[in-house]
């Protein structure tokens, strides 16, 4: 199969409008042309992240270029930081201007001042062959040499847009429209520059700015969150209307999960409900398609793993680690049930059928499951004909949902997910591949994008834990070797026991800080648990203590709670735990 890399640009003409944002933009355009006369004004383009802000602004300028006497200019607020976006953005728009029109500006600002040297300089320029650049740093430089010109700034700029706009070769005047993108990626400082130029210095007729934002995000509960009640009703004055990007409608993201598969090459392996499944559980976000896509092309390539398997199985896994990275966590588990999360799965949702519907007749087969799965957590089924105890089926069900992954429950309601996991165990080879993805991945599957940010590592900063004695106990400790590399270069001491007695060994040897522990050892489900339990009655161990796995379950965490812990199923909310007990250390 040949692959090949969606980029991540805007799109950048008609034929690249892949949903239907063209009518949006055409209209936009229209409005934007038509109240030339209104300007100066400001329309923000309103949007999340990625969902095509850029794209319909790109369309828009397109628009305009075909209308007589509109120019457009375009300004990245990202690649400026500071006060360097005032200047930036001032000068972008100068830019723009005729070199005539920026010569006779410089010549007026130097016949003001007073200074021979800066007069005779501007001469220098005025003279000689440079280009509309060149102008402009020299007109910027006299423009902003002192405080006294800077307030005159806001003259000079409207008096030279007044003569721009007035000199077209046509009737109408000109128009020039600024598109500033990415605002909402900038700092508070950045930010404010930039609707400091915009209100401050280029508020002046012949201007029209179309700003791309997420509004949220620069709201009071966002970036700006520290600024003042006057900052805020001046950055109200600044984004004067909105236009918010609505979502997609499913049948525009069906298409675009087409056409983007048709152009990576992988079309022939997503029938209608792999699309659909894309298009559902990426929330209708461009971006976030086009990265699942070639996520799912780099994974298939680079990764020797899925070489030996078809490639049918290996897009039902990638979607399964990207659409539900939780349960795609609990799948690489290699402990706390006798079978893969998987096969685990189907099974729980034969018998939340069965034991949810007391009086109805059983699906063909989910008796049998029912009870198979009730047995593998010690549970009693209940008897076939005894219709009449519905209270107790129900409780029966509780039990076991206390035994299972938290996000069981919520995961048998997504029909989309069931279908993903039914066609994925239909496969002859799943057993095979889940196997040999669990013996090639450490004891966590992932870090997850909310557990919040991780502390830096050693080399680029300090050794937060130095002197921290951690004490590691798990039968398979070639699982952890990442994780305890990161501490120990956090200047952590970290002793590894592989049981009880090799713990016990190390709480009376040495200090111990924080225990970090597995909870199943071998057949024992719940020997990390236990092990603890008796380590807090005898007063052998009384700190700090984390269970580090993948499978998180209603059980597993009440238990860790009796027995004054807590559960982490990621790097970050470990480095969380290490952390506070670091701090408690030191008290």
């Amino acid at each position: 199969m040949e692959f090949s890399l969606l980029n991540d640009e805007p799109v950048s003409g008609p034929g690249d409008d892949l949903l239907g944002a063209g009518r949006a933009a055409r209209e936009l355009a229209r409005l934007l042309h038509g109240s030339r006369a209104a300007t100066p004004f400001t329309l923000a383009v309103d949007a999340g992240w990625g969902m095509g802000k850029s794209s319909l602004m790109r369309l828009v300028d397109a628009e305009l270029g075909a209308r007589q006497g509109v120019h457009t200019v375009w300004y990245n607020a990202w690649t400026s930081t500071g006060a360097d976006a005032l200047e930036g953005l001032i000068k972008s728009v100068l830019v723009r201007f005729d070199r005539r029109v920026l010569r006779r500006a410089l010549q007026r600002v130097s016949e003001r001042r007073a200074i021979v040297g800066v007069f005779r300089a501007a001469l220098t320029v005025l003279s000689g062959p440079l280009g509309a650049a060149a102008l402009v740093d020299r007109l910027w430089q006299d423009l902003s040499v002192d405080a006294r010109s800077r307030n005159a700034m806001r003259d000079a700029l409207r008096e030279l847009t007044a003569e721009w706009t007035a000199s077209a070769p046509h009737d109408t005047r000109r128009l020039l429209v600024v598109f500033i993108d990415d605002l909402d990626r900038c700092s508070e400082e950045t930010v404010l520059a930039v609707c400091e130029a915009v209100k401050v210095y280029l508020d002046v007729p012949g201007l029209a700015f179309v700003i791309g934002c997420d509004r949220s995000a620069l709201g009071p509960d966002g970036l700006l969150r520290d600024l003042s009640p006057a900052g805020s009703a001046f950055m109200e004055k600044v984004l004067q209307t909105s236009y918010r990007v609505p979502v997609p409608a499913e049948s525009e993201v069906r298409a675009y999960v087409d056409a983007c598969a048709r152009r990576s090459g992988i079309q022939d392996l997503l029938d209608d409900h792999l699309a659909e499944l894309i298009a559902r559980r990426s929330a209708r976000n461009p971006r976030r398609i086009k990265r699942l896509i070639n996520g799912f092309g780099l994974e298939s390539a680079l990764n020797p793993v899925w070489q030996a398997f078809s490639a049918e199985a290996v897009i039902r896994v990638l979607l399964l680690q990207q659409l539900y990275p939780d349960f795609y966590r609990v799948l690489l588990a290699r402990d706390g049930a006798d079978v893969h999360a998987a096969r685990e799965f189907l099974r729980y949702r034969a018998a939340r059928r069965v034991l949810g519907r007391p009086f109805a007749r059983p699906v063909e087969g989910d008796w049998d499951v029912a009870v198979g799965c009730l047995r593998a957590y010690g549970l009693i089924a209940p008897e076939r004909d005894g219709g009449d105890a519905a209270q107790d089926w129900s409780e029966l069900l509780a039990r076991l949902e206390e035994q299972l992954p938290t996000g069981f429950p919520d995961l048998a309601l997504d029909a989309n997910f069931g279908r993903l996991v039914e066609d994925l165990m239909a496969l002859d080879e799943v057993d095979d591949l889940v196997g040999r993805l669990q013996q090639g991945v450490p004891q966590l599957a992932s870090v997850r994008a909310d557990d919040g940010p991780e502390p830096a590592r050693a080399g680029t900063a300090r050794r937060p834990y130095t002197g921290m004695e951690i004490l590691w106990v798990d039968d398979h400790p070639e699982r952890n070797t990442r994780f305890v590399d990161a501490l120990e270069e956090r200047g952590a001491r970290v002793r590894v026991a592989t049981g009880r007695d090799g713990a016990e060994r190390a709480f009376v040897a040495d200090r111990i800080d924080l225990l970090v522990s597995d909870v199943q050892r071998g057949s024992d489900r719940a020997a990390g648990l236990t092990d603890l339990a008796g380590w807090r009655e005898s007063g052998l161990y009384r700190g700090p203590a984390v269970f580090f796995t993948n499978r998180v379950t209603p059980n597993r965490e009440a238990l860790a709670r009796s027995v004054d812990a807590r559960v982490a199923t990621s790097e970050a909310l470990l480095l969380r735990s290490v952390q506070e007990a670091y701090e408690q250390a030191l008290l």
